[in-house]
């Protein structure tokens, strides 16, 4: 085997060694290293450098090179200025000496009089710890100097969002790029018209808009610049970007700090929940109206998109909720080459069936729509008529209904914060019977583990609750904001899903009261966005006349007359014989409505051509 040749000498400079001024500089570097070999006889010396990269990271270029070369074991000895140019964590720089040592690779510090030739210095892993202290040490003063930065109302992040640029003045103040702003505007529209990130991004590159990050290099700003020829395809627009912008606070003229957060060794940072964000508001021009954000922000919660068997999302869909169980309904569209929409409840068809909710609470949608319209309408004139007398019936109905929701959460806290106090107690004494061996340690960690998950619980509901009545006490008083809405519709007979989410923040479902019975009354509570589940007094709901209850009495006696008249027929085999004889016909009638959909999708742009019409029925879900 041929014997090593190479001396490597290594040199590592990162952004806080350069504080240290000339000293620790590559140039200072190689001519000590040089030097010491010159003296030493040490030769064919070959530089492995790393230029301002830090110590507590191990994936660094040249090191990385230089490890290679030792594994191939062409290196017999390594120069190192110090021992912390190798590295400022104490565990992986041992691993990486003993690495060494096995393969009889000498390690040479001149600073430190490390020579692994005379034996292990007793001294060396006590170094390499006060190494990574420095490094550790040098992160706090960073981070504090962000902190304060950050705190002040400053943004800390290095570059602008897409839509801004720093003013060329003062790069603490961002300014509006209209070109780019144009297109921040657009695509918060599109999503309120029911659009979803996937669908606006092909919208985007279809029409070769730049994505953010060549159109933020080609104005000298972001982290792509000198980069760009990188990119095959400038207009590669992703359903990441487009969630990406539709997210960002930034966008309502506000500076966020501290969203991430990352540990001195780690070099990825890692998001924080948003209450341990810090947020200024007014710092720079805002490039989309709160009601806009607030509006997506709702329909980004409420609304999954996925493609669906028959047709668009329906506008309904993340709106509709359980009375029950309060969870949200699916839409659920027929396949017999119909287009009807029903919504009914997620936690129905949950095996086993009826479990986790009693019944279905399944509704028509277009039955919603219509008593949503005719709300709205009813809204929309008594605030034409009377403004005053509107807002002061909504706050009248506000605040009796706070006071009710402020009880009502107060007596939970209250119950919730006594059996949290009773837990606390319960946990300290288990634990002194524990210590004291009066229980054995299986029922201690039982109590203990009983105790503690219920605890949890009484603090996530306390915190819960009082989540809640915050909310409610920040909704209060915006009647007048509702009524405001009204100024930009004169109808309200075609329901988008912008205008439901402007107006509607959810539907509540309750259960039929003939189970089953699609004529029968059926509950439905309206919440309105700003000031709750209000109905005016120009809307008449007005109960079923004596001739209507008798229709629908009737209908129900034919419906179960029916009922019993299918049961006998498939008692005496005469309703199979009749399926069997009708099947082929009733599939093709089943097959042209299908076609006659799809086709109707295909001209309106939803699904091209070559996807296939049948396909299996699919639920809308929201989450």
């Amino acid at each position: 085997m041929k014997k090593p040749t190479i001396t490597a000498l290594y040199e590592r400079l990162s952004r806080d060694d350069e504080l240290q001024g000339e000293s620790n500089s590559i140039t200072n570097q190689k001519r000590l290293l040089e030097e010491y070999c010159a003296s030493h006889g040490l030769t064919n010396c070959v530089h492995f450098t790393d230029d301002g990269i830090s110590g507590t990271r191990f994936d660094r270029p040249g090191f990385m090179a230089m490890m290679a070369e030792v594994d191939a074991g062409r290196i017999h000895t390594i120069c190192v200025k110090d021992m912390s140019r190798v590295g400022r964590d104490y565990l992986r720089v041992g691993e990486i000496m003993e690495i060494l040592r096995k393969k009889g690779v000498r390690l040479i510090a001149v600073n430190d009089n490390v020579d692994s030739a005379n034996g292990d210095d007793d001294f060396t892993p006590f170094r390499n710890i006060m190494n990574e202290w420095y490094a550790r040490d040098t992160s706090k003063k960073i981070r504090s100097t962000f902190a304060a930065k950050g705190r002040s109302g400053k943004h800390v992040a290095s570059t602008t969002p897409y839509g801004y640029l720093k003013d060329p003045l003062d790069h603490n103040h961002w300014i509006v790029d209209e070109e780019a702003a144009a297109v921040v505007r657009r695509i918060f529209q599109l999503t309120i018209d029911g659009y979803g990130p996937y669908q606006i991004s092909q919208m985007l590159a279809k029409e070769q808009v730049e994505i953010p990050a060549v159109h933020m290099a080609r104005h000298g700003a972001g982290l792509w610049q000198g980069r760009v020829d990188e990119i095959k395809d400038p207009y590669a627009w992703g359903s990441s970007t487009v969630v990406g912008i539709l997210s960002k606070r930034e966008y309502l003229g506000e500076t966020v700090n501290f969203k991430t957060r990352k540990h001195f060794k780690d070099k990825k940072s890692h998001y924080v929940p948003m209450d341990q964000w810090t947020v200024f508001e007014g710092t720079q021009e805002p490039i989309i109206d709160p009601e806009t954000f607030d509006t997506v922000q709702r329909i980004r919660s409420t609304v999954r998109r996925y493609p669906n068997g028959w047709g668009p999302t329906h506008p309904l869909t993340g709106l509709l909720f359980c009375a029950d169980c309060g969870k949200r309904l699916y839409e659920q569209r027929v396949s017999n080459g119909k287009r009807i929409s029903q919504f009914h409840c997620c936690e129905y068809n949950k095996m086993p069936i009826g479990t986790l909710c009693k019944t279905p609470h399944r509704i028509n949608a277009d039955h919603v729509l219509k008593l949503v319209s005719e709300l709205l309408a009813a809204c929309a004139q008594y605030v034409q008529l009377d403004r005053e007398q509107f807002l002061r019936d909504v706050h009248q109905e506000e605040d009796a209904l706070f006071t009710k929701e402020q009880a009502r959460y107060t007596e939970r806290i209250r119950a919730a914060q006594t059996r949290a106090d009773e837990l606390e107690k319960l946990i300290c004494r288990i634990y002194e019977d524990h210590i004291l061996e009066k229980i054995p340690d299986e029922r201690y960690q039982a109590l203990d583990s009983q105790y503690s998950q219920e605890l949890k619980r009484m603090k996530d509901e306390i915190a819960a609750c009082e989540a809640a009545l915050a909310e409610r006490t920040r909704k209060r008083g915006s009647a007048a904001k509702f009524a405001d809405l009204f100024d930009n519709y004169t109808t309200f007979d075609n329901l988008t899903p912008a205008i439901l989410h402007q107006f509607v923040d959810h539907i509540v479902v309750h259960e039929r009261t003939i189970k089953g019975s699609p004529n029968s009354p059926q509950q439905i509570d309206i919440y309105f966005n700003f000031i709750g589940n209000f109905i005016p007094p120009n809307f008449v709901d007005a109960p079923p006349t004596p001739e209507q209850l008798e229709e629908m009495q009737k209908q129900e006696e034919r419906r179960e007359k029916y009922r019993q008249a299918y049961q006998r027929r498939k008692a005496n085999g005469t309703q199979k014989l009749y399926e069997e004889r009708t099947k082929e016909k009733r599939k093709a009638r089943i097959d042209a409505g299908k076609a006659a959909c799809r086709s109707e999708d295909i001209a309106n742009g939803i699904y091209t051509a070559v996807q296939p019409i049948l396909q299996p029925q699919r639920a809308v879900a929201s989450e």
